[in-house]
């Protein structure tokens, strides 16, 4: 016998040009960032009814990611906050998720590929 449970819905590694930083310049100029979201939710429902409706539609997923990554912001754990309030409330059926965002080429004096934050957040 199978019990349906709580799976995850991922989009992995999403390209965008955005204007993030500390420095003046960074919000000026722009620079390439690299966004992943994991949300996990139930997928009972979805497993029988093959509805997009019945679960964390990805396009969705993304639309909240590029509308959240146009927003210029000092921080990256504000962007990946933002990101997560809008996904909770645009869907009440996830119970967890991770943001994670990476600044490709960061201003630093030092060579680095990238520097990131990644957020765990519980929906209650």
């Amino acid at each position: 016998m199978m019990t349906f449970s709580e799976g995850l819905v991922s989009l992995n590694k999403i390209r965008v040009f955005a204007r993030h930083g500390v420095l003046d310049q960074e919000r000026l100029t722009g620079g390439e960032f690299v966004v992943s979201v994991v949300v996990k939710t139930d997928f009972s429902k979805a497993l029988l009814t093959d509805a997009v409706d019945d679960t964390v539609n990805y396009a969705a997923l993304l639309e909240i990611v590029k509308a959240e990554m146009a927003i210029p912001s000092r921080l990256l754990e504000h962007v990946a906050g933002r990101i997560a309030s809008k996904v909770c409330e645009s869907f009440p059926s996830v119970s967890e998720l991770w943001v994670e965002i990476e600044k490709v080429s960061p201003p630093l004096k030092a060579a680095c590929r990238s520097a990131s934050v990644k957020i765990h957040v519980k929906n209650i």
